[in-house]
């Protein structure tokens, strides 16, 4: 009897030991959780892009999104991804270029006529030079551009604008950072810098007299329910990068990397399709909903803004040759 007994305790004490060491296998194989932190709101186009991308990658990985800023306030996801306190984040070029300044030319107002030209410049060798650039100095890995659609100005008061020089005294929102207050002087402009999830109770009480941003973005956050107008402007095809650390990054073997990125286009190229349908939609939206919605002179505000580029500081960091390659590729 005392054998038996003793028999079945050692049975169960080695199922139990073999459980045990089964654990630290099966732990391993569950997906390593990559965090994403982005500005854009769960409604935004750009948040179901990343829904895509972390299907495509699930077998691997567990994207757990933070997004409307609440991980990382605006401007700081850059320094998080460098610091591995963050594994993924869509990046601002404007972001970008307070670290590397040579990326200030990509944050300039009318460089890239249109989605299809932001692309091939990426595809390019123009753009690997920049992305290379980028990543030797910070240390992240891009996956591409995420279009977001082209800026406008949107505005409270029903001042008619239609050159630049309209624009003197408008305290429009920016965000924060030197390479978005260009931008703002650049539309003839009084930038006033801004976190965006403020920026709706600011056109509100009058702190600020307009904003600047896609369509898409401003029906995301309901800017048109506090603006008289939109300008039409077209000043800026606005896009952030798509990264991951560098950490993540090499620790995956070449198979992973490959699908990792063949993920991340897929999920671009929906997001680029979805916005630039979005926004041949929501103009006329925008006109059925009581806004003023026209476009000014395109040519004055563009040679306006070449001019205050041109005569910046920054334009001393443009390599040579680079916007003149740029103005001539093929989209």
């Amino acid at each position: 009897m005392n054998f038996s007994i003793h028999r079945r305790h050692l049975l169960g004490a080695g199922a139990a030991l073999a459980a045990g060491t089964m654990t630290p296998s099966w732990a391993q194989q569950q997906p390593q959780t990559l965090r994403f932190a982005a500005v854009f709101s769960d409604k935004d186009i750009r948040a179901e892009m990343m829904r895509i991308f972390g299907e495509e990658i699930k077998a691997d990985y567990k994207v757990d999104l933070h997004l409307n800023s609440t991980l990382f306030r605006q401007g700081t996801e850059l320094v998080a991804l460098q610091r591995d306190n963050l594994e993924m984040g869509n990046i601002s070029p404007q972001d970008i270029s307070r670290q590397v300044p040579a990326w200030s030319l990509l944050t300039s107002a009318y460089l890239f006529r249109d989605a299809n030209h932001l692309n091939a410049f990426f595809a390019s060798d123009l753009g690997t030079q920049m992305k290379k650039m980028a990543e030797d100095q910070l240390k992240i890995k891009i996956l591409g551009p995420t279009f977001f659609g082209t800026r406008h100005v949107g505005l409270k008061p029903k001042r008619k604008i239609n050159t630049p020089q309209d624009m003197a005294g408008i305290k429009l929102r920016m965000p924060p950072g030197e390479a978005w207050q260009m931008l703002g002087r650049a539309v003839g402009a009084n930038p006033t810098p801004m976190a965006y999830a403020e920026t709706y109770t600011g056109l509100q009480t009058g702190a600020i007299d307009g904003q600047d941003n896609p369509l898409p973005n401003i029906q995301n956050m309901k800017f048109n329910e506090v603006m008289s107008q939109i300008v039409l402007t077209s000043h800026l095809v606005g896009f952030d990068v798509l990264s991951v650390s560098l950490k993540v990054w090499t620790g995956m073997d070449a198979d992973k990397q490959r699908a990792f990125q063949t993920a991340a286009n897929k999920a671009i190229a929906f997001s680029t399709a979805e916005h630039l349908k979005r926004e041949q939609q929501l103009a006329e939206e925008f006109k059925r909903g009581g806004l003023d919605v026209y476009t000014p002179n395109i040519q004055a505000f563009r040679e306006y803004a070449q001019k205050v580029y041109l005569a910046s500081d920054d334009a001393k960091n443009w390599p040579a040759g680079m916007i003149e390659k740029i103005n001539a590729l093929k989209a």
